[in-house]
């Protein structure tokens, strides 16, 4: 029988192609990082402490990028904009309601809006690493509870 491990690349290139795929998946690209976390677990479960660590600062990063691209973006859009309900709505809820920020196609929109609103970037960049360490880690848990 095939040693199919000796196939694997190595921890550090599996490890790299997560963290750009985590990264991409928190801008507007239509990737699923969690895909490329499990397929990372499956083949070297030893990993996940820093699968876990790596899916969540490259996701994190991207998130942040696409935050970053709202307050850039906000010297082109028309200020009547900003009195939409959604923005009300995350005006009133601040930083905290980037938890959510791990959803799909809300999460984006709701980095974009961070930004644009130019709520605080260190409360911003905490509660995106709360909530996206919260989904990373509840993955990996339910992957082991699975195998």
């Amino acid at each position: 029988m095939p040693d199919f491990a000796a196939l694997l690349p190595p921890a550090e290139a599996s490890l790299l192609a997560l963290l750009v795929a985590s990264f991409l998946a928190a801008t507007l690209l239509p990737l699923a990082s969690e895909v490329w976390l499990l397929a990372l677990l499956a083949a070297r479960p030893d990993l996940w402490p820093a699968a876990l660590a790596v899916a969540t600062v490259g996701n994190t990063a991207g998130s942040l990028t696409t935050y970053a691209l709202g307050r850039l973006g906000r010297i082109a859009v028309d200020p009547a904009a900003l009195a939409s309900p959604r923005a009300a709505w995350l005006r009133r809820r601040g930083p905290p309601a980037l938890l959510l920020a791990w959803l799909p196609f809300v999460g984006d929109a709701l980095c974009v809006l961070a930004g644009w609103l130019e709520l605080p970037a260190l409360p911003v960049a905490l509660w995106l690493t709360l909530g996206k360490l919260a989904r990373y880690a509840a993955l990996v848990w339910l992957f082991f509870q699975a195998t």
